[in-house]
C-alpha cells in the first residue's frame, strides 16, 4: 500500500516555530499500528486486531474520488451538513472540475462555502516581504504536497511550500477555525481574495472593513449562475487572535490584504458566515466558538462525525471493505448544506425580493430545524431515502420540514433550492417521494393534509413537475401540458429548447413515478378521487414502451415512434442516460413493466442479458460524470455511475428472483464501490451523497425499490458483504434499540442467502416490513455459494 493512497500521512515539519497538531496527538498510536500494517504483509486477523482500535472517523478516506471532484463533492474541515464547509481549493472555475482536484498541486486559496451553486469567502495566508508586498494579490498561489497533508472529517493540514506556511483547518457548523504558523523570519498576512471566481459563480461586491484591533467584518455577493437566477449575498465576522497591523485594498483586484503584527504562537483565525446580516454573522460566532482552543474543535468535530457514522457498525469484510464502508457512508451525510442561522433568521429569495425569514422556535428560542441549501432530490429515492429514514430519522424530518417552508414562502415545494430560492434543477417533483416516504414511516406526522396539498400543486398546472432543467422564465419545456392531454412527454417537445434535460421518454416515466407515490399519500388521507387520478396517471409509462422493440422509446408528437431506434444512444430520449439503462425506470409497477415484455422470465432474461454486458463494462460509463457521453462508454446497458439505472439490481427481487437480485448486487459492489483511491470511487455523478448512500445500503443488503413511499414501506434484502452489522435506530422515531444484521458462512463466493430468519421466524420472501425492522432485533442469513446466479 503506498502512503499517498492512505487518509493519515506523516508530516515533514519546516524549520520554523513549533506549533501542536491535534491529530498528532489524537492518532499517535493509530498511525503506528496503521503504518506498520503497511510496511510488512501481516495476515487480516492482525489487520482486524488494529482496526478494533480504529473509531468511524479514523477509517474515512476523504480523498476518494478526488481527481474527478466537482465544487460541493470534497469537504474536510466541516461539520454534518455544515453552513461552513472549509477545504483548500486547487480549481476554481466552474462548478465541474473545481475544488479540491488531488492530481493539481497548487493551493490559491482557502474558502467556506462549497455548496449547491454557492461559493465564497476565499482566505490565503502570505508571508509578506519587501519583494511581494505589492504583487502578492497576484501572486500568492502555492504548491503543496500530499506527502505531508493530512486530512479527515472535520480537519486538514497542508503546509504552504512558497510561504513556508503550515495551515490547518477546522470548524462548527457555521464558523471556520484556521491555525497559521508562519515563518520567524517574514511578516504574517491574510489575503482574502472577495472579488473573484470561485466553482459555479463569481463573487463581486466584496467589502471588508476593520472593527477594531483584531476583527474585521463584510460581505460579497455570489452572482446568478444559469441554475441560481438571483443574487446571493454573504456576510461574515472575522476576529484573530493577534492584531492588526494594516488593512490593504488592491485597486486592480479589488481583494484585500491583512497585515498582521508579528507573533511567536500560531496566528488562530475565527471566520463566521451567516446569509442574512453581519449582526447574525458575529452572533453565529460568539454563540459557536467563543474560545480559542483549536485542538477542542478538531475533537468536537471528530465526536459528532463519530456520533453518526457510527450508528452503523460493521465486523467481517477485509480492511479496505470498512476503510470504503465508512467512507461511503460520510459521503451520504455531504454536499447539503445549512443556511439558517443560530438563531433561525434564513434567507428566503423565493419572491420577487429579497427577505429574511423567521424559523419557528422552540420555548428556548432554539429553532425547531435548520434551514437547507440542496441539489436536487432526483435519484434519492433509492438512496437517501432509505437511508436517512432507517438510520437518521432525524434529518429526513428536518430536511422535510425545510421543503416545506421554502412552499410556505414561495408557493412551492423545491426540488433543489439554492440561496433560499428554486433553481429547477432536474426534472419532475423528486421532493415527492422523499416527503411521502418520510409520513409513510411515521418520521412526519403532523399536519400530513397540509403537506398532501403542498405536494400537489406540484403535480398539477402551475407545479415544478411542469418545469425541466433550469427552466427560470418558461414552463415549456417539461411538456407537461402533452403529458396531460396525451399521456406521454413527446421528443423533442414542440415549442423548442428552453433548458436542459428535456428527454421526454424521461420525462413520462419520472412523472409517472412520482404521481403513483403521490397517490399512496392520497390514499393514505382519504382522498379516494385523488388517488384514482393519480394511480391512473401512473399508468402513463406504458404509453413509451414499444411491444415491438421491447423497450422503453420516446414518441413524437403526433405518437410516432422514432425510426431505427437505438437503446444505446445515449440522451436520446432519456435524462443522462439511454433507453436500455432507463427501460427499468419503473419502480411502481415492475409487474405491470414484465407483461408489457411477455412476463417475468422474458423480463428477467433480458434485464440477465444487460447485466452481464454491463458486467464486462465495468458497469459504468467510465469513472466519471463527464465521460458519459464518450462514444466508448456511454453503449452501456446498466449504469451505476448515474441514477437513472442505480436501482436495477433489484429489479429481479420484484420479479421473483431474490438470488439474482443477491447476485448482482455484490458484482456492482465489488467492481463499482470497493476501491480506495483518488482515481476513483463513485466513477460518475456522486452529486450530494446519492451514490454514497447506495453504496452503504447495498453493502448492508437493504433496499427500497419504490423509495419507501408505499403503506408500511418494504426493504428487499440483498447480499450484506459483512459478517456483522449493527443499525442503531433513534428512540425518538422507533421502538427498537438496534437491528442485527448476521449473514454466516459469508465470503466472496457464498453470495446468496440460503436461509433467513427474522427474529427466529422464517422469511420466504425476503423481504422485510419497515414496522418489523424498526421494533428491532436480528436478521439472520445463512449463506451459501450460488455459483455464477443463472438459478
Amino acid at each position: 500500500m503506498k502512503n499517498k493512497a492512505v487518509p493519515y500521512l506523516k508530516i515533514r515539519r519546516f524549520t520554523t516555530q513549533n506549533t501542536t497538531r491535534p491529530f498528532l496527538i489524537l492518532g499517535a498510536f493509530i498511525l503506528i499500528l496503521f503504518f506498520s500494517a503497511c510496511s510488512s504483509d501481516p495476515t487480516e486477523a492482525s489487520k482486524n486486531n488494529e482496526m478494533a482500535h480504529l473509531s468511524p472517523v479514523d477509517l474515512v478516506y476523504p480523498q476518494l474520488d478526488t481527481e474527478n471532484s466537482r465544487w460541493f463533492l470534497f469537504s474536510s474541515a466541516c461539520r454534518p451538513f455544515g453552513m461552513v464547509n472549509l477545504s483548500p481549493d486547487t480549481q476554481l472555475g466552474g462548478a465541474w472540475g473545481s475544488g479540491y482536484r488531488y492530481k493539481t498541486d497548487t493551493i490559491k486559496g482557502f474558502s467556506h462555502i462549497h455548496a449547491w451553486q454557492l461559493s465564497g469567502l476565499s482566505v490565503m495566508p502570505v508571508s509578506i516581504s519587501d519583494a511581494n508586498r505589492k504583487t502578492v494579490f497576484n501572486d500568492f498561489e502555492s504548491k503543496f504536497s500530499h506527502e505531508t497533508e493530512k486530512i479527515a472529517p472535520g480537519y486538514h493540514y497542508v503546509e504552504l511550500d512558497k510561504h513556508r506556511i503550515t495551515a490547518e483547518l477546522t470548524s462548527t457548523k457555521r464558523v471556520g477555525f484556521h491555525k497559521y504558523a508562519f515563518p520567524k523570519n517574514s511578516k504574517p498576512g491574510i489575503l482574502l481574495n472577495l472579488n473573484t471566481v470561485l466553482g459555479p459563480s463569481k463573487t463581486v461586491d466584496g467589502a471588508l472593513e476593520q472593527k477594531d484591533s483584531q476583527t474585521l467584518f463584510g460581505s460579497f455577493t455570489a452572482e446568478p449562475t444559469m441554475r441560481r437566477p438571483k443574487p446571493s449575498k454573504v456576510f461574515f465576522e472575522i476576529v484573530l487572535n493577534t492584531e492588526i497591523e494594516a488593512l490593504e485594498k488592491d485597486l486592480e483586484t479589488g481583494n484585500y490584504l491583512v497585515v498582521l503584527k508579528n507573533k511567536e504562537a500560531p496566528v488562530l483565525m475565527k471566520a463566521a458566515i451567516s446569509y442574512t446580516s453581519n449582526e447574525n454573522a458575529k452572533n453565529n460566532l460568539e454563540v459557536e466558538l467563543s474560545h480559542w482552543d483549536f485542538d477542542k474543535i478538531v475533537s468536537d468535530s471528530k465526536d459528532e462525525w463519530n456520533a453518526l457514522l457510527g450508528r452503523i457498525k460493521v465486523k467481517g469484510g477485509i480492511e479496505k471493505d470498512r476503510r470504503r464502508f465508512y467512507t461511503d457512508l460520510w459521503h451520504a451525510l455531504q454536499g447539503r448544506r445549512t443556511i439558517s442561522d443560530v438563531n433561525g433568521a434564513y434567507p428566503d429569495n423565493t419572491g420577487d425580493s429579497f427577505r429574511i425569514g423567521q424559523l419557528p422556535l422552540y420555548a428556548n428560542g432554539r429553532p425547531k430545524f435548520n434551514h437547507y441549501n440542496s441539489d436536487s432530490f432526483w435519484g434519492a429515492q433509492w438512496t437517501i431515502n432509505t437511508l436517512w429514514g432507517l438510520v437518521y430519522p432525524e434529518i429526513m424530518e428536518e430536511f422535510t420540514h425545510s421543503l416545506l417552508q421554502y412552499e410556505k414562502d414561495g408557493g412551492l415545494v423545491p426540488r433543489g433550492p439554492s440561496g433560499g430560492n428554486y433553481t429547477y434543477v432536474m426534472t419532475g417533483a423528486s421532493s415527492t417521494p422523499f416527503i411521502v416516504s418520510a409520513i409513510q414511516k411515521g418520521i412526519v406526522k403532523n399536519d400530513l393534509e397540509s403537506i398532501y396539498q403542498a405536494l400537489k400543486k406540484n403535480h398539477v398546472a402551475g407545479g415544478i413537475m411542469e418545469k425541466s432543467g433550469y427552466e427560470h422564465k418558461t414552463k415549456l419545456g417539461g411538456g407537461f401540458k402533452y403529458y396531460f392531454e396525451k399521456g406521454y412527454v413527446p421528443h423533442p417537445i414542440p415549442e423548442g429548447k428552453f433548458g436542459l434535460h428535456q428527454d421526454g421518454a424521461s420525462l413520462t416515466m419520472e412523472y409517472a413515478y412520482q404521481d403513483w407515490t403521490l397517490a399512496q399519500l392520497a390514499k393514505k388521507l382519504g382522498h379516494k378521487e385523488d388517488e384514482e387520478y393519480f394511480l391512473n396517471r401512473s399508468k402513463n409509462y406504458t404509453n413509451n414502451f414499444n411491444t415491438k422493440t421491447g423497450w422503453m422509446q420516446p414518441k413524437d408528437v403526433d405518437g410516432n415512434w422514432k425510426a431505427a431506434y437505438d437503446p444505446y444512444v445515449y440522451e436520446n430520449g432519456f435524462n443522462e442516460s439511454n433507453g436500455a439503462q432507463s427501460t427499468w425506470f419503473v419502480p411502481h409497477d415492475l409487474n405491470g413493466l414484465a407483461t408489457l415484455m411477455g412476463g417475468n422470465e422474458k423480463a428477467i432474461e433480458k434485464l440477465s442479458a444487460q447485466f452481464e454486458t454491463a458486467e464486462n463494462l465495468g458497469f459504468t460509463s467510465g469513472n466519471s460524470h463527464e465521460k458519459e457521453l464518450h462514444p466508448e462508454y456511454r453503449r452501456i446497458p446498466i449504469n451505476y455511475g448515474n441514477q437513472p439505472s442505480i436501482q436495477t439490481a433489484f429489479v429481479f427481487h420484484k420479479l421473483g428472483r431474490p438470488d439474482l437480485s443477491q447476485y448482482w448486487s455484490r458484482k456492482v459492489v465489488d467492481s463499482v464501490f470497493s476501491g480506495l483511491s483518488p482515481a476513483t470511487g463513485y466513477n460518475g455523478d456522486e452529486d450530494q451523497g446519492l451514490m454514497g448512500s447506495l453504496a452503504v445500503l447495498m453493502k448492508i443488503g437493504l433496499f427500497q425499490m419504490n423509495g419507501g413511499t408505499e403503506e408500511n414501506p418494504v426493504y428487499e434484502i440483498g447480499s450484506p458483504i459483512f459478517d456483522e452489522v449493527e443499525i442503531e435506530l433513534n428512540l425518538d422515531y422507533y421502538s427498537g434499540e438496534s437491528f442485527t444484521i448476521k449473514a454466516t458462512n459469508n465470503t466472496k463466493t457464498n453470495w446468496k442467502i440460503q436461509n433467513a430468519q427474522l427474529n427466529g421466524s422464517p422469511i420466504e420472501t425476503f423481504a422485510i416490513r419497515h414496522d418489523e425492522l424498526v421494533k428491532g432485533g436480528e436478521l439472520l442469513l445463512e449463506m451459501s455459494d450460488g455459483g455464477k446466479g443463472e438459478n
